[in-house]
């Protein structure tokens, strides 16, 4: 059997690239063969080629986006490297250009958001009043939450449930969405928790399926895997 080739972004702390397993075993057990994109520096001709060899594409969770901001970074939120922005907003537009399937998760949402012009809230807990949606603003302790899933949705019809729990772990949320893209999920505070465009092969989750031991998750990487055998 062949698998597809999924790459993966990394995140970057002092100088260190990093990469939770649970991407990685979400990936394996799909049926994908997961790629690790290392954040080169000034590589263009590099993120050509991995673009040109991979299926789908996979931007995982980080730290705070600047671009397209509403109001600023709180201090407990640092703001994402240029070199990790930039790698990852060159392997998205060259995946992007190729039709290849598109998964953004957390943050890798909200760059798909960015990049189709859409805007970010810098604190949504600030801006908007809303409850902590990270554990960093819960003393620690997990958040989670149901959200409720619009029908007619690529994601309404790929898990088939109308209201689901999920994780929480975002400081910054969606205020504009973007060019091409629909919302489909809602938290009960009005937050965006999820965006799809061009039939689904764009697809951004504002929690972490991958950190989820439902099966219900499972059939988002599955059926990510499938689309990228196409």
């Amino acid at each position: 059997m062949i698998r597809p080739l999924i790459g993966i972004t990394t995140s970057i702390t002092d100088n260190t690239q990093e990469l939770s397993v649970n991407y990685v075993d979400a990936i394996i057990e799909a049926g994908g063969l997961p790629i690790i994109i290392a954040a080169a520096k000034d590589s263009s001709d590099i993120y050509v080629e991995i673009a040109r060899k991979i299926d789908a594409l996979i931007i995982t969770g980080g730290p705070g986006i600047t671009q397209r901001l509403v109001g600023a970074l709180p201090k407990d939120l640092p703001a994402v490297c240029e070199r990790r922005w930039e790698s990852d907003v060159a392997i998205f537009n060259l995946v992007s250009e190729r039709k290849r399937p598109i998964l953004g998760i957390c943050y890798g949402m909200q760059l798909i958001n960015t990049q189709k012009g859409g805007t970010i809230y810098a604190d949504v807990q600030d801006q908007l009043g809303v409850s902590p949606h990270s554990p960093k603003r819960n003393n620690g302790r997990l958040i989670e939450h149901p959200i409720d899933v619009l029908k007619e949705t690529f994601f309404a019809e790929l898990i088939g449930k109308q209201r689901v729990e999920v994780n929480s772990f975002h400081i910054q949320a969606i205020k504009e969405i973007g060019a091409g893209l629909h919302v489909n999920s809602y938290s009960n505070d009005g937050l965006i928790e999820g965006i799809e465009g061009e039939q689904g092969r764009l697809l951004g989750l504002q929690f972490h399926p991958e950190s989820m031991q439902d099966a219900i998750w499972k059939k988002v990487f599955v059926d990510f895997i499938s689309r990228s055998k196409i």
